[in-house]
């Protein structure tokens, strides 16, 4: 390995511990419990913002992942926080499941059932379970996995449906964002739920969960990857194609989770196909995504040609877990220089030295937008703590 990136490796474990030590210092809400809402560019706490399920979730997985990868008890009242205001906040007792959103007191304001969501608490959970050994949680996981199976899944048509009401009936509007399609099926929430079930699988070798990721795999291969090496977004029920944007981030993201899932699985075949599907994405990825700075561009309509070029925090490390996973297939050390490019450009630009964590994004130029959140729905310590994990592992 080349010694550039024996560097890297020295950083993203300082970077690591970093991360965490700003959420230790500055999420805890002491008068309500659980996690601040929102914090601004300016490290302000937001009063009375509302907390969402995903930056909880996001939350009790990287300190849960940081603590296993660590081998520490470091962080594990962290842990149990995190764990403990789900449950007490989001989970929903009487139908199963877990809400949206809580107000600042964690009273439920959102109840509808994301299907992201349960997907993030199922990944949450089962890392949760390695750490702790709390049967509670693994019995959690479980429940939330039966409850996507029984309403989520499409056993006609394949895939799984986006979003449901409290007690998991349909909704005529599924959207996970205002940013987003309302689409029936989306590759995003495939992906947390093809993550989620490989997590699970470690916990709870069920022969259900290893048929259902089984499923997901292929769905990734068929449906979702396209023969320009791009993973479509969205769906209608019927496989129906509803736009034509590339969303760089997840292209690389989802190549080398879809391999990580295929290896779960006894189908030497699909592995293979998994593996030569990760090369290309990556191949096309280099030759589209990435900028003269080495920055990574967030998405690009195929249609109009129109870019999106700020740099968002999360493509930039999941750019260089698939870097990674190029190079372990291949051997090719372009793709180790390619994720040192990206790493010079994170610690110029996104990283913020001054006031902590990382920049929610930034222009073409380098700028942070300054109306962005450090800590929100959106904003957690997930793809920064994932990225450090693996790619300071020897492997």
């Amino acid at each position: 390995m080349c010694e550039p990136y024996i560097e890297l490796r020295s950083e993203l474990d300082a970077e690591l511990l970093r991360i965490l030590n700003y959420w230790v210092l500055n999420t805890l809400d002491e008068a309500n419990g659980g996690f601040s809402g929102m914090i601004d560019h300016y490290n302000q706490i937001i009063p009375n913002a509302s907390k969402g399920i995903i930056l909880n979730s996001r939350i009790l997985w990287a300190f849960s992942a940081a603590s296993n990868h660590l081998k520490t008890q470091k962080y594990t009242s962290i842990c149990h926080r995190a764990f403990d205001y789900i449950k007490n906040h989001f989970y929903d007792t009487r139908h199963k499941g877990v809400f949206w959103e809580v107000d600042h007191k964690g009273n439920p304001i959102n109840k509808r059932k994301q299907v992201y969501a349960q997907a993030f608490c199922i990944y949450a959970f089962s890392e949760y379970y390695i750490h702790s050994q709390n049967e509670e949680a693994k019995r959690l996981a479980i429940e939330i996995f039966d409850c996507i199976e029984k309403y989520s899944k499409d056993d006609e048509k394949g895939g799984y449906m986006e979003a449901f009401g409290e007690d998991w009936s349909t909704l005529d509007d599924v959207r996970l964002s205002t940013k987003d399609m309302n689409a029936d099926k989306t590759m995003n929430t495939h992906l947390h739920i093809l993550e989620a079930y490989t997590t699970l699988l470690k916990i709870h070798k069920s022969k259900k969960v290893r048929d259902s990721l089984h499923h997901l795999v292929n769905i990734f291969q068929n449906n979702f990857l396209n023969k320009k090496n791009h993973y479509e977004l969205f769906f209608d029920r019927d496989w129906n194609l509803l736009s034509n944007t590339v969303s760089y981030g997840h292209d690389i993201e989802s190549a080398w989770l879809v391999l990580e899932a295929a290896k779960c699985i006894p189908d030497k075949d699909l592995q293979t196909a998994c593996e030569t599907s990760v090369i290309k994405v990556a191949d096309t990825f280099l030759n589209e995504a990435i900028d003269a700075e080495g920055a990574v561009m967030n998405e690009k309509n195929m249609d109009t040609g129109s870019l999106d070029d700020d740099r968002h925090w999360w493509p930039q490390v999941e750019a260089m877990v698939g870097m990674k996973y190029a190079h372990m297939l291949t051997g090719n050390n372009r793709y180790l220089e390619k994720s040192i490019g990206i790493w010079k450009f994170t610690k110029k630009h996104l990283i913020d030295c001054q006031n902590g964590e990382w920049h929610f994004r930034v222009d073409r130029n380098g700028n942070a937008y300054t109306e962005e959140y450090k800590v929100s729905m959106w904003k957690a310590p997930y793809h920064t703590t994932r990225a450090c994990i693996i790619l300071a592992s020897a492997t």
